[in-house]
């Protein structure tokens, strides 16, 4: 890694901008490095990703690693694989699931990361949040989704990868039979051509 890269990386790793706002202490949940050909672009780690220090380290990471046709060791190797959801710390949780991501944290950080990742060439972009900044007036993400192939690859707008989303999944059959097979096939392109 380069110096300015890492300084920029420990920087957003001790930030504690937002911690009296947090129902935890800080812990900053991202992956990156200037090699990553492939950004998962999120919402904000949840309870165990947090607990874990890693991001999707649930029920959605599993769910997410089987979309992308991708095993925890490639998954999780920042030099593959940069994650960098619009929130680094866990928001806490309301009576519908997760609270939304700090609005504090990516206005403070986002560009600075995004920039410092050149060799980026696909961006996956899951849920509301990611896509209000990644493909501002696309739509809901229902409709965003639907409309994949206008975007693709760089950004893929995806749903939430979580077990909550089942309805939505079984409302959409399209998404597995047309759209996986499309991001599996573009992942393994990247994660093998050195040239792509």
């Amino acid at each position: 890694m380069n110096p300015p890269f890492d300084r920029l990386l420990a920087d957003v790793l001790a930030c504690r901008h937002c911690e009296a706002l947090l129902p935890e202490a800080p812990r900053p949940v991202l992956q990156c490095h200037p090699d990553a050909r492939l950004l998962i672009a999120g919402q904000a780690p949840g309870r165990k990703a947090h607990a874990a220090g890693k991001p999707f380290a649930d029920a959605s990471g599993d769910r997410l690693r089987d979309w992308l046709g991708l095993d925890e060791e490639t998954f999780y190797n920042p030099r593959r694989v940069a994650t960098l959801p619009m929130g680094f710390c866990y928001p806490g949780s309301g009576r519908a699931g997760d609270l939304p991501p700090r609005p504090e944290c990516a206005p403070r950080w986002r560009a600075a990361l995004l920039d410092a990742l050149p060799a980026v060439r696909m961006t996956l972009v899951i849920g509301q949040y990611a896509l209000r900044w990644h493909l501002p007036g696309s739509g809901s993400v229902s409709e965003a989704v639907g409309n994949w192939r206008a975007y693709w690859p760089r950004p893929a707008p995806l749903p939430h990868p979580s077990p909550r989303n089942q309805l939505w999944l079984r409302r959409h059959p399209w998404f597995e039979t047309d759209l996986l097979p499309a991001l599996r096939a573009e992942v393994a392109r990247l994660m093998e051509d050195p040239a792509a």
